[in-house]
């Protein structure tokens, strides 16, 4: 049984992206999904096995799962406004 804890940094790991700080947010701001029809999963950036493994924590309910739809949130929200 998996205990560790799973934050982004960790998914992101899991996924063998970068998994900084700084990576997780370049990740978010390149990859903002359009719109609601397209499912995180279906995202045309991901390869075969990332998909199937963000497809499998969904359909299993896994403890990846929160943190699989913590990432769906973000992708969908809107950029936050730039102040400089």
């Amino acid at each position: 049984m998996d205990t560790n804890p799973h934050t982004l940094q960790t998914l992101f790991r899991q996924l063998g992206l970068p998994d900084d700080e700084a990576g997780v947010r370049r990740f978010i701001h390149v990859h903002r999904l359009l719109g609601e029809e397209v499912f995180l999963e279906n995202a045309p950036w991901w390869d075969p096995a990332q998909r199937e493994f963000l497809c499998r924590a969904k359909a299993e309910d896994s403890a990846w799962a929160i943190v699989v739809d913590e990432l769906d949130a973000l992708l969908r929200k809107p950029p936050e406004p730039d102040n400089g």
